[in-house]
This record gives structure tokens, sequence and C-alpha cells, in this order.
């Protein structure tokens, strides 16, 4: 018996995108009498329902805790000042858990149909979603998850080390099975279009991105493997260029609507960070007014430049003689865009592994690289003279790769707040306000009904962190 939930979407998105031509009153058809369901039929629903979940995400979580943006006016509380509730992980639980039953569905059905584009995609999709839900608890259920059919009710928690070897098996898995001269017959997906050269270029993009985050454990040898994928790109293609990322166009024609039913939520009681502001203003980078409006005098009428206000502030709005700057609007009015894994990504894990000496490339030129595709996938032209900026130039650290990453990693669900728990970069600054003795929290809370009702497996997975707790690290953060 299949899920109810594959078919919702799945049905929805099916009437755009499957060959065949459904007839309305086939979506009251009884799901359970469904005997068979191709992979192509829940690719998309799958594509676009983690990638809105993460892309509000990142407005309500990560923007916060990064100091990209806060509420405003804001008293007290809130996850700009580190005071994160035991249910603010719920969703992702779930959200990550509801669909990652429709891929292992999605996989299966891709085995029984004896594909193995669809199977690689499958496996890619598994390790994204799984690389989330994990890098955000620490241990979950891997093994045993998924498995109520089989009667697993209470499924074990897997230690994150054997959940990344997992996923990083299946992603090697993936790329062996692309097969460029087998087209994908069932519709066309809202991502790459069928494109199976783009498929097998994110699979190994995203082998990339996992890598270099449990790259902290020498014992995995994680950057051997990276300076494999980078120096064999015959066998190991990658991103080349922004048009083949991993970007989901969201074009408001149902069912691939905003996840923001009212584009006015996203600015309403808003404000701009100082620190994600004045690192812009320092840069002269043409990306504010694509990110924020101007801010203004307190009259109201006259606008006084790109100015936010900090993070974690005591007093309230009235303490600030103007009015900051905000998000801008246009970045969630349709069409817009979901950022999955870019271009710039890759070229900035090439240029970490050019600077830290693990491939003959120069980490300038990738740097470079990056900083112009961060941009490009916004739309915003590199100006010319942008790196003979001394704030700009590459300077041969860790620490100015990281803050160019940080702004190509704007808007990508929680990507930033994984990179600053991997490298304690960009430095965020401390205020009076935080809590959490101001320390960046690095993981969720499990949920309530996980401790309530898979308690042994809970507390077994628990013990073996060292607690579970908001500053608990999780194994690759060492």
């Amino acid at each position: 018996m299949k899920k109810l939930n594959i078919f919702i979407l799945a049905l929805v998105f099916g009437l755009g995108t499957f060959s065949c031509v459904y007839d309305f009153d086939e979506l009251n058809t009884n799901p359970n009498l469904v005997d068979r369901i191709s992979p192509g039929t829940l690719l998309n629903p799958i594509l676009y329902g983690v990638s809105s979940f993460n892309t509000s995400r990142a407005d309500a979580f990560t923007f916060q805790l990064m100091q990209v943006a806060l509420p405003f006016p804001s008293s007290a509380g809130g996850t700009h000042r580190y005071d994160i509730t035991e249910a603010a992980g719920n969703s992702t639980w779930n959200n990550y858990y509801r669909w990652l039953i429709n891929i292992r569905e999605m996989e299966a059905a891709a085995i029984e149909n004896q594909d193995p584009n669809y199977e690689a995609i499958a496996l890619t999709l598994r390790a994204w979603v799984y690389s989330l839900l994990s890098d955000s608890f620490g241990d979950v259920p891997f093994h045993e998850a998924s498995r109520a059919e089989e009667g697993i009710l209470r499924a074990k928690f897997d230690t994150q080390e054997e959940i990344y070897a997992a996923l990083l098996e299946g992603l090697e898995r993936a790329n062996d099975l692309y097969d460029q001269e087998r087209s994908m017959i069932f519709g066309e997906d809202i991502l790459f279009q069928n494109n199976v050269s783009k498929w097998q270029k994110f699979t190994n993009s995203l082998h990339l991105r996992l890598l270099l985050r449990i790259s902290n454990r020498e014992e995995t040898g994680a950057f051997v493997k990276m300076a494999q994928i980078v120096q064999q790109p015959e066998r190991y293609p990658v991103f080349s260029s922004t048009d083949e990322s991993a970007i989901l166009r969201i074009t408001g024609v149902a069912p691939n609507l905003s996840p923001w039913g009212r584009a006015i939520d996203f600015t309403t009681f808003r404000a701009m960070s100082e620190f994600f502001i004045d690192n812009l203003n320092e840069l002269e980078d043409p990306r504010r007014a694509r990110f924020s409006t101007q801010a203004m005098d307190l009259d109201g009428q006259t606008a006084i430049g790109y100015k936010g206000i900090p993070s974690g502030y005591i007093s309230n709005e009235s303490a600030f003689e103007f009015t900051p700057s905000n998000h801008n609007i246009a970045l969630v009015q349709v069409p817009m865009i979901s950022l999955i894994l870019t271009y710039a990504e890759v070229e900035f894990i090439k240029a970490e592994l050019a600077l830290k000496g693990h491939i003959a490339s120069d980490a300038e030129e990738h740097y470079q690289a990056g900083v112009e595709a961060a941009m490009a996938q916004w739309n915003v032209d590199l100006p010319s003279g942008y790196f003979d900026n001394p704030a700009a130039a590459y300077d041969g650290t860790l620490e100015r790769l990281m803050l160019q990453k940080y702004f190509a990693l704007y808007f990508n669900d929680y990507q930033q707040w994984f990179e600053y728990r991997r490298t304690g970069y960009p430095v965020l600054p401390k205020q009076p306000g935080m809590l959490n003795n101001q320390q960046v929290p690095v993981r969720f809370r499990y949920p309530v009904d996980v401790q309530l009702h898979n308690r042994a497996n809970y507390q077994e997975a628990v013990s073996r962190m060292g607690g579970d707790d908001i500053n608990t690290k999780v194994w690759w953060e060492k």
C-alpha cells in the first residue's frame, strides 16, 4: 500500500508533466487502489516540496541565526537572540521525513522500472535531504526509517558517521548509474527539464559539498576524494556554469507557487542586519539593491542608504533614529528562485581545496569565479574593478573566502549555518542582548514526539552524542 502523501502533489504536478492526459475525476480515485506509480510522478512534488520548504526556512531561521535579517520591532527573545525553542526543529524533522518516504518510493519505482537514471536521481535526492536532516540534528533514524509497513514503528538512530558513509556511497553509485544515452521518459522534471547531464553534475557537486562538510574528520579521507572528483571531470562532471546550477524556478503557475501566500509577509515587521549590510557596504557590492531596500529617515521621505540594525539588540525600535533597510519584496514575488546547490558553491569549494593545497589550480581564480557566479545567480553583474577594493580582493585567507561564500549561500536553506559551524566563519558579532552565552546554537533539539514515542532509541542516541542540547556538536564539527 502506498502512502497517501505520495499522491497529493504527485497527481497535481502530474497533470502538467506526465505524458498522459488525466481526467479530473481520477483525482478522486482511492490511492490505496493504485498498485503502481512511476518515478517521474514523484520527482516534481519532491523537488518543489523540499525546495519551497527550504526557502521558507532560510528566511524564518537561517537569516536570524546568521545575522542576515531579523524581526523589527523585537523587544525580547527570538532566534536572532539565540533563543531557540524546543520545537524549533519540528517542521524540519517532519517535512524531511515526509519527503524521504516519497524518495524511498521513487527509488523503488525506478528499480522496478529498471530505469538507472531515475534510480540515480533518487539516490541523489536521498543524500540531499538526509544530509540536511542529519546536519540539523546529528544522529537520526536512517536504515530503519520510513519502514512502518515492515513493522518497524520505533526506528533506531544511526550515527551521523554511518549516515554520511551511506550517503557518499549512494552518490558514488548514482554517478555510475547515469546513462546519457537513455531518455527520461516519465514527463519533464521542473529542475533540469530531463537533462541527464545536469542531473549527473548535480550528483557530483553534492558529493563535493558533503565531503567538504565532513573534511575536519581526517579519518574520512574527504580531501583525497574531493581532489579525485575535481581532477577527473570526465568521470565526475560537476557544475561549470550558473546555467547548470540546481536552482528551482518557481513560476507562480499552480502548483509551482511561492512559499509566501502573501509577498508582503516577507517584509512586514522585518529589518536587515547591520552585519550583513555593513559588509556589503564595505564591498561596495551591487547585490545590496537586489537583496534589500534603502533605510529611511524617520520622516519616511528621505533615503539614507543601506543601513541595518544589530541582531540581539537590547532596547526597542525607538533606539534607532532611522527606519532600517528591509528585505526586497521582489525576492519572493513570482517568478522567483529557490537555491538548492549552485555553481558558485562549487567554485568556492574548489577555492578552499586550492587554498589548502589539495588541488593544483589557482585559489584566487576560483574565488573570483565564485563571487561572479554568486552575483549571476541573482541576475547581478560583477562590476568592473570590484576586486580592486581591498575588502573584496582575494587575500589568501579562509576568512575572506568564507565571507563571500556566506553571501553566495544567501537564501540557500541552512547552508550558511552549516558552513559557519564547520569553519567558524564569517566571524559574527556578539551583542549584549543575545542569550545562550552569546554562542551560535549548533543543532536543533529532537522533537518532543520523538522523545515520548521512541524513547529508548532517543535516549541511546542522546547518550552517544553527549546530550540533546542546542550546543551539542554533531560528529563532523569535531
